[in-house]
């Protein structure tokens, strides 16, 4: 196996992202479009997860784009664009949930499994019960948590889009996890459940 194939592929990926980046800055609709389609994925996923809404975290996710879009020339090409992109997200997020009433406690809960038609679906009901504990988790808590967990970030990248110190970060997603399970046994969800985010 060539040694240099790795980084060969990762110049070829930085490459065209900056074509696609260059195509989109002069009105491209088709590049544009490659954009959304390449990015909507998890720029959604973290709306889902932060709004426990469905159509919020649609709106959000377009909002999002847009923005993004809009302000490709101030992307610092020298730094991956999904911490970028994740940031903006995460700022629309924060904004929504800074303006929304809080919810009722019976309010319907997130279906990690919208097309999952088994009700004995043990991934299923696993995913509801932490997605309900999630739920009550601080906002800057859930933010970090899903950063670091979902979209895969380092303590570093998170510490830059939250601007906080990565103390501060390593303590909200302990502090997370932590709530987490205390409202899973509380609630006395199975303890299968518990030893699911303790490995988290």
């Amino acid at each position: 196996m060539n040694p240099t194939s790795g980084t060969v592929n990762i110049a070829c990926q930085i490459s065209d992202l900056a074509e696609l980046v260059d195509r989109c800055l002069i009105g491209n609709q088709a590049a544009v479009s490659d954009f959304v389609n390449r990015f909507q994925g998890p720029i959604f996923g973290l709306c889902f997860r932060m709004l426990s809404h469905r159509q919020d975290a649609e709106d959000m996710a377009q909002e999002t784009l847009v923005r993004a879009i809009r302000a490709l020339r101030q992307w610092d090409r020298t730094r991956e664009i999904m911490p970028w992109l994740l940031s903006i997200a995460g700022n629309r997020c924060r904004s929504l949930l800074a303006t929304r009433k809080r919810r009722p406690l019976n309010d319907p809960l997130i279906d990690l499994a919208a097309d999952e038609t088994d009700p004995h679906d043990a991934a299923k009901n696993l995913g509801e019960e932490l997605q309900r504990a999630l739920n009550k988790v601080r906002p800057e808590y859930r933010r970090a948590f899903l950063l670091f967990h979902e979209q895969e970030l380092s303590y570093a990248e998170i510490g830059e889009m939250l601007e906080v110190p990565l103390g501060t970060v390593k303590t909200w997603i302990h502090r997370a996890r932590k709530e987490i399970i205390d409202d899973l046994r509380q609630r006395e969800v199975f303890g299968e459940v518990c030893h699911a985010v303790r490995r988290i």
